[in-house]
This record gives structure tokens, sequence and C-alpha cells, in this order.
């Protein structure tokens, strides 16, 4: 049914979105990267002084003794994610977030001049190197350096402020037999490289640091929520709410009042119908603020109301807790408040609680919201007056507020359910010529209605019309498929089942089977009946029992017997496990189960990528029979969450064998015989993108540059050339020019309908570090395959 755009029932109004400012509280020097290191000064270089509050202060303090003017030329630029915020307003502040300090020898301490002389130059020359020479020069000096030293480096490069050259020693250092855990160290590169934005190095820092039995410093659980709210999109709000969970819940720590609003003003940014699922972090925020006796912001009861009043289930008593509470402390019920209290007493269909706030909305002498129209008319249709709701509709454009997607969704829905067929047809032509978009959920009311009243060719001429203007979804279909089985024509049905099947990006469900099996049975087609009673079977599907009794009855006559699904061994078939090497390619995980020999597969997508969001609805079904219950019940494809997980199955061991040594990711050897044609489809639609350029590229996850020879051995035989990059912990495959059209080539039989006309890349789309490249970096950085190696 018609849903709530998201442009016009999204996110309240600005004054609802916290007016705090994103406090980024530990904000420093922009990241830029320097090729030439300065000279190399004979003192402490991480020595927090005595006025330092901490190992990040003394990082700050540091930067103070380069050159003046070089510092302001960097601070002019613009550069770093935290540019032109204020440290720490207070000492309070300061001595809430203290880290470890973290010391280091003087290289004039060191008695061989030899030493002095190579660690010197290791300084020196080790930032202008790229991944592969950095570690070839590292591994060459194996014989002689120590722990110590390497601190030193890493020390040196975050005090040059080349983050990603002090992760690159850490990440070797902590690769040697002589190395124990030094805490501080961690903590310093972990906050540096947070500080800059580098969210998933500074992550696997983090995790390291818990998997020594160590409680990460409060200043990297705050800089890590700080960067990974600091992302476009919101596509790590969740991880922001686990860490900033985690450094309560495990720490101990009592965040600032800047985190909490910073963090609540990112869960209201949402829309309506996907912020309420937050409700639960944001009486959780809620509930820390005040028991750290912190200052509540009006922003935060007004969201919480906001949230409230989006919920299936309304709770009153708790929006009146809240109203009760704003007023003790002396805050007005703002307009956002008023639309909120509005939305949550239609839902319930109180006439005389609406009206009264909706008279508070019009004594204000504000200017009203078309939203507070919305909960009239939804008012009015839910206590039996459609027609109530139509003045409301008429008496909002009337009053020169100009109706929006969502009022055109709620009026044309009400009309639907009202079976007001010339009204709900007529405003369905006004809301096209509108030229607005988002049309899909209004058709959907109209063929609902259609298929009511069984007005079947108007049904089917709604249906083309919408293929016309809207991209295709599994509703739409089901609906026109439940429309030709009811009329008969069994034929084009069996058609549209087909087309639904083929296409990866409508699918079948339960439903569409089920109307499948009705048409089959109502044809007395007793042999396709049982194929897709058989399809049903092994996706664990319901049958009704009625649909079975007249299988079962059609059957007999023919003297065979339906058998009911026995219990067998499940296996992924062909198409199931070619999907998955492509996903796995991409960056799938597989994760062990406490059952010996037992593996479970976590599929995962980027919330703000379309292209993922089709996809994740097209995985869901095709690997339906796979997921447990929780995952199974989802009557809507919308409802269908960005992350779900298969049911433990020792079926999935050999691909976690073949994918993962020791839970880090590799690449089987015998990856080169598995690129078919649709596990290449599938790892570009996953793990994969097109540049502005044309170029398609590949990330691969996980292997070393032995596997990646082998999956490049394996596309030229196919005629495909393709160069490749090494960007942090991951390996990319590019194809340039006409190698991307022949590559496409390939891939298209499997690619869904969505992605063919994608051209370019969704920012961020990919969810890794090297996805937040830029076209000009990778192809800089890109050649022909050759020399390239890691020791």
């Amino acid at each position: 049914m018609a849903s709530a755009s998201p442009c016009a029932c999204g996110a309240p109004t600005l004054s609802l979105r916290c007016p705090v400012a994103l406090s980024l509280p530990f904000a420093s020097f922009p990241p830029a990267v320097r090729l030439a290191a300065p000279p190399l000064l004979p003192r402490r270089l991480a020595v927090s002084r005595q006025r330092a509050a901490s190992a990040l202060e003394a990082l700050v303090l540091e930067s103070d003794d380069l050159d003046e003017d070089g510092y302001e030329e960097e601070e002019e630029a613009g550069e770093g994610l935290f540019q032109g915020e204020a440290w720490a307003a207070a000492a309070e502040e300061r001595d809430a977030v203290r880290s470890p300090e973290l010391r280091v020898f003087e290289l004039e301490e060191l008695p061989e001049k030899w030493r002095r002389s190579r660690i010197a130059w290791l300084c020196k020359e080790l930032p202008a190197y790229k991944h592969s020479t950095f570690t070839r020069i590292l591994n060459a000096q194996r014989k002689w350096i120590t722990q110590d030293d390497t601190t030193y480096i890493a020390v040196h490069c975050l005090r040059i402020r080349n983050n990603d050259a002090a992760f690159r020693v850490y990440s070797w250092m902590i690769r040697q037999h002589w190395y124990r855990f030094n805490f501080a160290l961690a903590t310093r590169v972990a906050d540096c490289l947070a500080r800059e934005g580098k969210v998933e190095k500074c992550r696997e820092v983090f995790d390291a640091m818990v998997k020594q039995g160590q409680v990460p410093a409060e200043s990297t659980f705050h800089i890590l929520v700080v960067a990974y709210l600091s992302v476009p999109g919101c596509r790590c709000l969740e991880e922001a709410c686990t860490i900033y969970n985690q450094m309560i819940q495990m720490g101990g720590y009592k965040p600032r009042l800047s985190l909490h609003n910073s963090l609540f003003r990112a869960l209201v940014s949402k829309t309506g119908g996907t912020a309420k699922h937050n409700l639960r972090q944001a009486e959780f925020i809620y509930h820390n603020i005040v028991t750290s006796n912190l200052a509540v912001h009006e922003d935060i009861y007004v969201g919480l109301i906001w949230i409230h009043s989006y919920q299936d289930v309304i709770d009153r008593d708790r929006i009146q807790a809240l109203r009760d509470e704003m007023k003790r402390v002396g805050f007005e019920e703002t307009t956002d408040v008023l639309v909120s209290l509005m939305r949550a007493f239609s839902k319930e269909g109180d006439i005389k609680e609406t009206e009264a706030t909706w008279h508070r909305l019009l004594k204000s002498g504000c200017e009203l919201p078309a939203q507070a129209y919305i909960c009239r008319m939804e008012l009015y249709a839910r206590t039996g007056e459609p027609m109530k709701s139509l003045e409301m509709f008429k008496e909002m454009k009337g009053q020169n507020v100009p109706p929006n997607v969502a009022s055109y969704h709620k009026i044309i829905e009400i009309m639907a359910k009202a079976r007001e067929i010339e009204t709900a047809e007529k405003l369905m032509d006004e809301f096209v010529e509108s030229h607005m978009k988002h049309l899909m959920p209004a058709f959907l009311s109209l063929m609902y209605l259609y298929l009511d009243l069984n007005v079947h060719e108007k049904l089917e001429q709604t249906f083309t019309k919408c293929l016309g203007r809207c991209r295709p979804n599994r509703i739409l279909y089901t609906i026109y498929l439940e429309s030709l089985v009811r009329i008969g024509n069994v034929t084009k049905a069996e058609e549209i089942f087909s087309e639904m099947h083929k296409n990866g990006t409508i699918g079948t469900n339960a439903k569409s089977c089920n109307i499948m099996l009705r048409g089959y049975l109502s044809a007395e087609d007793y042999q396709k009946a049982e194929g897709i009673y058989d399809l049903m079977c092994k996706k664990k599907y319901d049958v009704p029992v009625d649909s079975l009794e007249k299988l079962q009855s059609g059957l007999l006559t023919k003297k065979k017997v339906v058998k009911p699904p026995k219990p067998v061994s499940m296996k992924l078939d062909e198409e199931q496990r070619e999907i998955l090497i492509g996903l796995l390619l991409g960056g799938t995980q597989i994760e062990s189960h406490s059952q010996k020999g037992v593996h479970i597969v976590n599929f995962k997508f980027q919330e703000d990528s379309n292209a993922h969001s089709v996809l994740r609805a097209h995985i869901h079904e095709r690997f339906f029979e796979w997921l447990p219950s929780a995952f199974r019940s989802f009557s809507d494809d919308s409802e269908i969450p960005y992350r779900f997980s298969t049911i433990p199955h020792a079926h999935f061991g050999f691909f976690a064998d073949q994918f993962f040594l020791k839970g880090q990711p590799v690449l089987p050897k015998l990856v080169h015989r598995w690129l078919s044609p649709r596990v290449l489809a599938y790892w570009f639609m996953f793990g994969g993108f097109r540049l502005q350029s044309g170029d398609i590229v590949l990330k691969v996850s996980g292997g070393n540059i032995d596997g990646v020879e082998r999956i490049v051995s394996s596309l030229q035989t196919q005629s495909l050339t393709c160069k490749v990059k090494r960007k942090g912990r991951f390996f990319w495959i590019g194809f340039p020019g006409s190698n991307a059209d022949s590559f496409w080539k390939i891939i298209e039989p499997y690619v869904l309908d969505s992605f063919t006309g994608s051209t370019v890349q969704e920012n961020y789309s990919i969810g890794s570090e090297g996805s937040q490249d830029s076209d000009a970096d990778y192809e800089d950085d890109t050649r022909r395959y050759g020399t390239e190696t890691e020791e």
C-alpha cells in the first residue's frame, strides 16, 4: 500500500535536528601527507608535557614545534576531518578523555651510531613509498630492528601527520615474532586514524585492542564514534551506535554532552519510516544524558516525541511524560511537537485530541505544514469518514499549502480504500501531471482498488502505465499475477510468473508461488502444479491446506500421490554456489558457529546504495530457504534488513575453508576455475562499480599477489586485459576502455535490471577504505599487471 514519501514524511524540520553542531572535540591539524620528512629533532617525540592532559593533546602541542607559516598554510587549505574545531573547551573535558601516555627513546640515547643512522634514514624515506615497497624496505631490516625502533618510526610518522605510513609500520610490527602488545601506541595510532576519517583502519586497531583484553581509551571511543558519524550518507550510523554503546557498557565511560547530541541528531536525521526503528537507541541516549546529570537539550525532547509518533503502537504515557518534562524545564511545545502529537493521536483515531492540537497549531500563527493536513486525512479515514479526508486535501490547496508527494499518496490510498474509483483516478491523473516522483505507491493503491472491484482491464492498463514510469517491483507484478489468475488467463499468468522468477530485480516469493499454484489447480494442470509445489517445498514456503488437498485429489485421478515434504539434506544449487562465490570475492563474510564444522554466512549491504538495496532483496529471495525464521517473515521487500545471516550449516564449511584462513579472507587456489559469467556479475554488483570514465573496477577481498595473478590469468584467457592496484589491505582489478565494454558484455545477462543503467560509481557504496578513492587516484596509481608484489 501507499507509504510516506521520504521527501514529505521525512525527518522533522531543521529546528528539530539538534542545532548543536556536530562537536568534534579532538580537532587537530589537517592530515596533509608530506613526502619529505622534517629533520629529526633530538628530543622525546611523544612525551606529554606537563600541561598536556593526554597523548592526544601532546600530539596537538607537538604540532606547534613545526614551522608556523607551514602550519597556517595547511589550515587554510581546509583539509582534515576536524578542521576548525576546538580540541577541548575546558580542562574538565580534557581530563574526561585522558588517553594513555606514550613514551619513546631519543635518538641520541642509542649507543650505536649505525642504529641511529638507519632509524633516521627509515624515518626520512619510508613515508614517501607505496605499500609494497614500504613493506619490502621493512622486511630488509628484520635482522636488526626491534620493537622500540619501529615504535619510534611509527610515532615519527604520526608526528609528521602521515597516519597511513604510521599504520603500515604498526601493521608490519604486530606481525613480527618479537612484538609485544603496546596499548599506548595502539591508542595513539587509532586516534590519529579516526581523526583523519580512516574508520576501517581505526576499527581494525580498535578490535585488536579488545581482543587483547584491553578496554580502549575514552579518546579512542569518542573519536571513532565521531568519525563514523562523519561518513557521508549516514551509512555508518549503526557502527557509531555500536561503539557508543560499548563506550558506556564495556568501558564504563561517561561521554560528553556533545557526543550524545551528535549521535542523537544523526538518529533523527533519517526519514520517519526508518527512524522509528531507532527508538531504543534514542531512549538509551536520553537515559545516559539524564543519569550523567547533563543538560537535556530541547531538541532531544522534540526528537523523542517525533520518533514515538511514528511507532506502530503509540506509547501515550511515554509521550505525556516527555511533554511534562519539557514543561517542567521551561520548553514550549514547538510546531514539530504539535505535528508529532497530531500524528500520534490520528493513528489512534482520537478526533478530540487531534482537533485540539490542530487548533493549537492554528493559534500559534506558524506556517501550516502539509504533514498536519495529512494527519487529519488519516484521522478521518480511520474513523470511517473518507470524504472528510478529501475535504482536508482540498482545504490544504485552498490555504496555498502545495500538496506534496506524501499528501497525494495518502489521499489516493484513502479514496482507493473507500472505493471512490472516479475520485481516485482523477487524483492519480493530477499527481502524474504534477511531474512529481515516487508514483509507485499511488499506482499500487489504484491496482488494489481495481483488483477488489474485479475491474481487470483497468488494472492491466495501470500495470502497463506504471511500468513506463516506475521501476518494477515484486508487489506490482504480484497484483497483476493475481488478476490474471482470477480471470483464468493462466497462460499469461505463467509468462508473468516466469518473468518474475528469471528477473532477479523482481523475484518470486511465497505469495506469488501460491497464486500460481492456485492458477494451475483451477486449470486442472496438475503436472505444472506439482512443479510449483516442489519449488515451494525446496524454498520452505508454506502451502495452504486447501491447495494441497486439491493437488492431492487431482493427482489421485492420475494415480499419483503428493508426498509431503520430508526433511532432506539441504544443498546449494549451482546458481546459489556461483552467487555466493561472487559475493565472497566482493567481501561477504562467513563465520564459524559454536558447533564444530558448522558455519554461517553474513550478508551485509550498504543502506545508502540504491544498487545494494535492490541486491539485498534479490539475495534474500535466492537464499530464502537458508535463512532462519527471524529473517523470513517479511511481507514487504522494504522490511528486509540490510544485514541478515543464514542458518548455521555444514554445507558452508567448504566456502569457509576456501575463502578464509584463521578468520582472515584469502583467495582459493582454484579461484581461477570458478570465474564464470554469473560469478563475475555478482562480484561486480556487490564489490565493484564503474568510474566516470567508463572503466569498471572490482575490489578483491583478501588474498595475496599469487591469488590475484591467477584471477588475472583467467581473465586474460577470456581476452580481458586488466590493471591491478594495491590500496591498503585490498587489491583492485580495473578494466579500462574497451576492456570494460568486453567485461560488461560477459556479465550483462546476469546483472540485475536496475544495474544496467548505472554507469558511474555511487559514492561510498562499497563500504571499504578503498572505495573512497577518487577516479583520479585510481587511474594515477594503476598500471598493467606486472611486478607489484608484497613480501
